[in-house]
């Protein structure tokens, strides 16, 4: 029987081990946090949850539209209170909970389990606990973790890393987030939902500078109305405690004073200390292994998959290569990763959800394709669920009329982008998503509604 020995549990590891399992290998799963790694206890999961409860507050905040009364005797003036408590707990007690469904799904698969550190010592050989492991794949899924600002020293109080958060006794009154990428974005977003004091720095000249201009553009003017302060083209050069709160200092000699800090400042790969040089894995300059579409590493025998090679720092991409490193490693047929059809989402409020070629590829003539921006405000259901702002925008291929890609700004876009996906994934060209039904009244209706407006009379 192949023996396979995984050091990580995210989604990488578990998924990997799942197929190893499928395919009847011999699998061990080694996580020191637990089941699901720091995507489901300390990142992805506990975010999108505090998120989902900061869009259920902002919903019961626009009840007056709506014709509904939820008034507070303690303050009618806002109808909803944040008991922060609560909202952490459950934040907490859900990501455990997700991490036992996991732990449940891999040993029930016959995966063996271990709670601890893993260290690879050369291909074939990995350590645990003073145990060795002797395996025919390797496959290392240690992912990522948060990167520290020099001159801002985390202390878990006042100034934050996005793990940090869960463990305030109280809501941060006046939160500045530095970083305006789609971590930073996130948690902007869910606080200022919350009902937080909320400022964005932002070292560029808009948020979320690497996703869809337009889709940025929508998510700016709905920040700036709801309040948040945005400080663009402003780099943090430190961040100090006060007295009652922080200080953030800009590198123009500017400062922003706030309650909390939170530093979302991009992520570095969990890569040291487990033994990876030494075994030969080849790393970058960063420190992220380095991985071809297959996720096989420069040593035969050991794979890697996601954070910890930095190829887009995604759960879903995460997943899929760990699949197709046990598909390949394990001798089944597999399709290497395709970037290009790679779905992402930015849990932000509206939501930003993409997929395939992006607007600056086509207006830089690296993509000769046609496109359609449809407003969600002339959709009917977005009318009857009061949302103002959003698109849905599709690109093809000019002449044969192919999918290549499109953006979603709209609450729940991450649901919405799927028809998008399959569309590209299978090469589907824009008469047939056009003749594809979709409900009415829905916000899937604007899809289909632009590709019947990218469609040629031949279709």
């Amino acid at each position: 029987m192949t023996k396979v020995a995984i050091v990580g549990g995210g989604p990488g590891g578990y998924e990997a081990a799942l197929v190893a399992a499928q395919l009847g290998a011999e699998a061990t799963l080694i996580e020191r946090d637990g089941a699901g790694g720091a995507c489901v206890l300390a990142d992805c999961v506990p975010s999108k949850t505090l998120i989902a409860t900061a869009e259920t507050m902002h919903s019961l905040e626009q009840a007056p539209d709506l014709g509904l009364r939820l008034d507070r005797d303690d303050d009618p003036a806002k109808p909803v209170g944040v008991d922060n408590a609560r909202v952490n707990r459950r934040v907490k007690d859900l990501a455990l909970a997700q991490s036992a469904d996991i732990a449940t799904r891999v040993t029930d698969a016959g995966v063996e389990l271990i709670r601890d550190t893993g260290r690879v010592l050369g291909p074939g050989r990995v350590e645990v606990g003073g145990r060795e492991i002797a395996a025919d794949v390797v496959l290392v899924a240690v992912g990522a973790q948060p990167r520290r600002l020099p001159g801002a020293e985390v202390d878990g109080e006042r100034i934050l890393d996005w793990r940090q958060v869960y463990d305030l006794p109280e809501q941060p009154e006046e939160l500045v987030v530095v970083g305006s990428g789609v971590t930073g974005a996130e948690f902007a977003s869910g606080y200022l939902g919350l009902g937080s004091t909320v400022t964005l720095v932002s070292s560029r000249d808009r948020v979320l500078p690497h996703e869809d201009p337009d889709a940025a553009a929508v998510l700016e003017s709905v920040f700036a109305r709801r309040g948040m302060n945005v400080v663009g083209k402003a780099r943090a050069e430190s961040v100090e405690r006060t007295s009652d709160g922080v200080s953030v200092h800009l590198v123009d000699g500017r400062t922003v004073e706030g309650s909390h800090c939170l530093l979302a400042v991009g992520s570095v790969p969990a890569t040291g200390g487990i033994g990876l040089a030494g075994a030969g894995v080849r790393l970058d300059d960063s420190g992220f292994v380095e991985v071809d579409r297959v996720s096989r590493t420069s040593v035969p025998g050991v794979y890697a998959a996601g954070d910890c090679t930095g190829v887009h720092m995604l759960a879903s991409v995460a997943a899929m290569q760990g699949r197709i490193a046990m598909w390949h490693a394990l001798g089944e047929a597999v399709e290497p990763l395709r970037l290009s059809t790679v779905a992402a989402n930015v849990f932000t409020d509206p939501e930003i959800a993409s997929v395939g070629v992006t607007q600056a590829m086509v207006d830089s003539g690296q993509v000769d394709a046609q496109q359609v921006m449809l407003p969600l405000a002339t959709n009917a259901r977005a009318k009857m669920q009061e949302v103002h702002e959003g698109f849905v925008k599709v690109f093809c291929r000019t002449g044969t009329g192919v999918v290549l890609g499109g953006v979603v700004a709209a609450p729940r876009a991450s649901e919405l982008i799927l028809t998008l996906s399959v569309a590209v994934r299978c090469g589907l060209t824009v008469g047939q998503v056009a003749h594809t039904f979709s409900i009415y009244p829905s916000l899937t209706g604007s899809i289909t509604e632009a590709a019947r407006r990218l469609m040629t009379p031949l279709d």
